[in-house]
């Protein structure tokens, strides 16, 4: 009844694009209301959500045939990360939708990408959080996770602190 199950994201269901931006705006005024400054309702286009899935993989996950959240999976991130190997895979804009998503909804997300990264054959689950969201920190270390650094980013016109998190896979 509450199983989650994940598809893809393509061209053929353009839908999905519009659903990726809803998601997206919700988790970001979830946030807002939750006084964390993290995203922005708006932050995120269609268009963003294409070229991700152009470079990448976008993953949705759904209930009953109700979009309840979903993933970026990326297969290099050297803004964050810098030039690496091809050891991990980077699990980025991590979105649940609160109002209908079945408990644990998060942590199926991050299995669902875990497998798809070691499915690859890349030993490494990686993510960032920015650094002024320690609840978000708590919650990937709870899953795993391990704080490897800190790095300064720049988005928005404005200068931030991500928290650096892997986990290895295959253990």
């Amino acid at each position: 009844m509450n199983e989650i199950t994940f598809r893809l994201v393509g061209d053929r269901t353009p839908g999905d694009f519009t659903a990726l931006v809803e998601l997206y705006d919700r988790a970001a005024r979830w946030m807002q209301e939750a006084g964390i400054d993290q995203w922005k309702p708006g932050g995120k286009d269609e268009e963003h959500f294409r070229l991700r899935q152009k470079d990448g993989e976008v993953w949705l996950a759904e209930v009953a045939g109700r979009r309840v959240g979903a993933f970026e999976l990326w297969w290099e991130d050297e803004p964050a990360w810098g030039p690496r190997p091809p050891e991990a895979g980077y699990v980025h804009r991590l979105m649940v939708d609160r109002r209908h998503a079945p408990a644990g909804t998060g942590r199926a997300l991050l299995a669902h990408a875990e497998q798809r990264i070691a499915g690859a054959g890349r030993a490494w689950a990686r993510l960032d959080c920015v650094s002024s969201n320690p609840r978000l920190r708590t919650y990937y270390e709870g899953a795993g996770y391990t704080v490897v650094g800190e790095q300064s980013k720049e988005g928005g016109g404005s200068r931030y602190a991500v928290t650096l998190l892997e986990k290895r896979l295959g253990d």
